[in-house]
């Protein structure tokens, strides 16, 4: 095995587009799993490590720019009042030494329908910033996954960062599993009002090949709002609409048997932590009309 160290990032785009196939490490916390497992054994590994740029942030316009080796930690202590979806994701993912070295971007590298970023991403239309010798792209996040573990990345790209807007009203994030972190997700849901929109956002994780929104509940979710001029008046939600965005949400699944759980409980629970975070979003939202 060939382990590459470049000093800047436009060493490692060259190394990149010279060894297109190597994998490119920085917290490891999926690549070294998989290689002490010995679940992939690839002939080139492009260590990040050294490169500054990766591990800042800073806003840019509406947005901020977050840097793809900006760790789990940082998000939460950093960014958590103005990410609060992608913070909560953050705080259970492994361990405090797992959310110390983990990084979205890797997430986002590793492309798993059951990473815990991911969710809170599709919810708040993330961009991805992917670099290569030839130049920069953005990805809309709703266009980077394509595949089980697969992205849209070409093979001499590296992911630079990401954008998000800060957020602009409630946000909530839900999992399941075997316990609330150190664990693979059963499945797991993310839930953003956007109330200056009219719009809501969702993302789920672990119910389908891919990281998905769930469009459907979103358009009815926002429909029933805007109609019934709750986003105004901030007034209780009925018991129906809870119902039946949970309904929407789990329709939007296709989920498999496996060890962590069945299809039937994927979508049940992805059902109940719908209604559960919308009736927490929305508790929230009432409560800043109560302080105003």
């Amino acid at each position: 095995m060939e382990f590459l160290r470049p000093g800047s990032w436009a060493e490692a785009l060259a190394a990149k587009a010279a060894y297109p196939e190597a994998i490119p490490i920085a917290g490891g916390t999926d690549v070294m799993v998989e290689l002490n497992f010995d679940l992939k054994r690839p002939d080139v590994l492009l260590d990040l490590t050294r490169i500054a740029d990766l591990t800042e942030w800073a806003p840019a316009g509406s947005s901020l720019r977050i840097g793809a080796g900006v760790s789990y930690t940082r998000l939460i202590t950093e960014l958590g009042t103005r990410l609060p979806g992608l913070a909560m994701a953050a705080r259970t993912v492994g361990s405090p030494q797992i959310r110390n070295r983990g990084t979205v971007g890797g997430n986002l590298g590793a492309a798993s329908p059951a990473g815990d970023a991911h969710p809170p991403l599709l919810a708040n239309d993330a961009v991805v910033e992917a670099h290569s010798v030839r130049g920069v792209r953005h990805i809309p996040i709703t266009d980077f996954y394509v595949g089980v573990k697969r992205s849209a990345l070409a093979a001499d790209e590296l992911i630079a960062a990401f954008w998000l807007r800060p957020a602009a009203g409630p946000q909530q994030f839900a999992k399941i599993g075997t316990r609330n972190a150190m664990v693979i997700s059963v499945t797991a849901f993310a839930l953003s009002l956007h109330p200056e929109q009219g719009a809501v956002g969702t993302g789920f994780g672990s119910a389908a090949p891919t990281p998905r929104r769930a469009g459907a509940a979103e358009q009815f979710l926002s429909d029933e709002l805007t109609a019934t001029g709750r986003w105004e008046s901030r007034t209780e939600l009925d018991p129906a609409v809870l119902t039946r965005f949970g309904e929407l949400v789990a329709a939007a699944a296709a989920p498999i048997d496996d060890v962590r759980g069945t299809a039937e409980y994927r979508r049940h629970a992805l059902a109940v932590l719908a209604r559960r975070t919308l009736a927490w979003a929305w508790k929230d939202y009432a409560g800043e009309r109560k302080a105003a």
